[in-house]
């Protein structure tokens, strides 16, 4: 019960780290810059999902924000054409923020879960010596 416990807080260590490795990525590309006739930065965004046949959840895949992104006036930029506009990604900073701090907190509460059961089976082997 105690490994199962721990194992069930690392897949959940493991899915915040790579949400939190997308939501890194999209804010540190929130200014990233192209050209009109380019794509704009996609966004990446962790699609999570409850294990199957065991316990835990995985990460089963990502999804790809649009690539239309949003033209702004930017007439000074080299990539900028010839009415001054750049095509910038369509991410809300805001709204990463956000997403930052919640997968930030569920990869505390999932270390905290193995610590929790790491000390637990650790007294439970001290029982066992006594």
């Amino acid at each position: 019960m105690t490994f199962d416990a721990i194992g069930i807080a690392s897949t959940g260590m493991t899915l915040h780290r790579k949400w939190l490795d997308a939501v890194a990525d999209n804010i540190a590309n929130v200014n990233t810059a192209t050209s009109t006739d380019g794509a704009a930065f996609q966004a990446r965004y962790v699609i999570a999902q409850e294990g199957q046949g065991t316990s835990g959840v995985y990460v089963a895949g990502t999804a790809a924000g649009d690539a239309e992104g949003r033209l702004t006036y930017l007439p000074d930029s080299p990539l900028a054409d010839e009415d001054g506009y750049v095509r910038l990604p369509d991410i809300d900073l805001g709204s990463e923020m956000s997403q930052l701090i919640l997968a930030q907190r569920g990869y505390q509460a999932s270390a905290a879960v193995v610590d929790r059961a790491k000390t637990t089976y650790e007294a439970a082997l001290q029982i066992g010596r006594s």
